[in-house]
């Protein structure tokens, strides 16, 4: 669990992350080797979901190793699967990342949510529904294993 106290806003308790994978933690499919052992970190200290219509057929082998789990859906709808899993594993415990318009569902149901800005950009609608806006997946990941910076970001 990762406890984040933003003063005079809430204390967050969030035990589950959950990642779009395609242009967020996955660049073409494949996820780099930093990202990855980033990943396992948090796997060692929240529930770790991966969520994907698999386009490139790569998911299940780029997870492999990492005690996560790796939902995949039909492409059609995405947004209502996402929400719906968010909803079913705790939204008042949950962040969640993404980069793309089938994101913003599962952005408003949320605890926390954080816009990924990678080399695959990102939707500008998504936007609206964010908590943070980071530059890169890794800058994400580190707001969680760094919640000092995640705190100045979200404080009144």
């Amino acid at each position: 669990m990762i406890n984040i106290n933003i003063p005079g806003i809430k204390n967050y308790s969030i035990e589950n992350i959950v990642f779009d994978y395609n242009g967020t933690i996955a660049t073409e499919g494949k996820i780099a080797d930093t990202t990855r052992e980033k990943l396992a970190i948090l796997c060692k200290i929240a529930n770790v979901y991966v969520l994907t219509a698999d386009t490139y057929g790569s998911a299940a082998k780029e997870c492999e190793g990492l005690n996560l789990t790796l939902k995949t859906f039909p492409r059609d709808d995405a947004a209502v699967y996402k929400k719906k899993i968010v909803e079913d594993i705790g939204k008042d415990k949950t962040i969640c990342f993404g980069n793309g318009y089938n994101d913003i569902k599962m952005f408003e149901v949320a605890e926390l949510s954080v816009a990924v800005l990678e080399k695959e950009g990102m939707c500008a609608k998504l936007l609206m529904s964010s908590d943070v806006i980071v530059k890169s997946i890794e800058d994400g990941i580190n707001l969680l294993l760094n919640t000092k910076a995640l705190i100045a970001t979200l404080r009144g």
